[in-house]
């Protein structure tokens, strides 16, 4: 016997890539890509998991990139939610961002110590300083003013930031910065792991290294959902202005403030999002 299969399907049903509209096919693969976390996925799974065609889903998916709703790493092959998705979504209700959340906090923490404290938000492999509040000292830092960038892991605030990584992140860190820290300090590995160890085991990091003569420092993680940090609150002071009850003191209030900030971060906060985009690239 002769079996006919129709154009539309063996059973009479419509194909892979007729199953859904337009439409509806885009939001499948953005529902899909949201779900697989900062990994993204690559085309095979995304054809499977939305029930479409692969040559379908690739043509969507090439589309979403040019509008910059979807990011492709080539390196991987695998698709993630791109931040033209999350501007948009910012732009929804128009929520606070970072550097306004923390804003008030920065204000509070020098009026009430009288010192210099500064937001820093990780990129990728490095810390920048996206606001500052100046105290009546003058002061140096690693990140200087707003814009400054440090490597993670120089400096009490990207230190913070390290320290609450995952572990895997830690290492890849750790192996891209040192070639550059041993260009201007003294650092070792083994100085780095000692120093992600007791900020963690004390919930901040307070390390003297030394490495600006008479300055000291505090630092505390803001923590995202799942627990890793994002961003970090700091002191920078003085060495005496630094030490004892008054530190531990400091420290407080700046895991306090850090706490609050967190309980109310944009998800959607583009700031946020490129956090770890500089991972991505080979880690020599």
């Amino acid at each position: 016997m002769k079996i006919v299969v129709q154009k539309d399907g063996s059973d009479g049903s419509k194909p892979k890539s007729a199953e859904r509209s337009g439409p509806s096919r885009i939001a499948a693969l953005l529902r899909h890509l949201g779900e697989s976390g900062p990994g993204g996925a690559r085309l095979s799974m995304l054809a499977d998991a939305t029930g479409l065609a692969a040559p379908t889903a690739l043509r969507l998916l090439r589309a979403l990139v040019a509008e910059d709703l979807v990011d492709f790493n080539p390196a991987t092959k695998t698709y993630r939610l791109g931040l033209g998705l999350f501007r948009l979504a910012a732009k929804a209700g128009n929520p606070l961002g970072l550097r306004d959340l923390a804003r008030p906090a920065l204000l509070r923490l020098t009026g009430a110590l009288g010192e210099t404290v500064f937001l820093l938000v990780r990129s990728g492999y490095d810390a920048v300083c996206i606001d500052r509040s100046a105290g009546p000292l003058p002061i140096r830092s690693f990140t200087g003013d707003i814009g400054g960038r440090v490597m993670l892991g120089l400096g009490q605030g990207s230190m913070a930031i390290l320290a609450y990584l995952p572990a895997n992140e830690q290492e890849a860190v750790i192996r891209y910065n040192l070639p550059r820290m041993r260009e201007v300090t003294s650092l070792d590995e083994a100085f780095l792991h000692t120093e992600i160890a007791r900020t963690r085991d004390l919930g901040y990091c307070a390390a003297a290294s030394g490495l600006i003569p008479g300055m000291a420092g505090l630092g505390v993680p803001i923590l995202g959902s799942d627990g890793r940090a994002v961003a970090a609150l700091s002191v920078g002071s003085t060495v005496d202005r630094l030490a004892g009850e008054r530190r531990d003191a400091i420290a407080g209030m700046l895991r306090r403030e850090a706490a609050g900030i967190a309980a109310r971060l944009n998800p959607f906060d583009e700031t946020l999002r490129r956090a770890g985009a500089a991972m991505e690239r080979p880690v020599p």
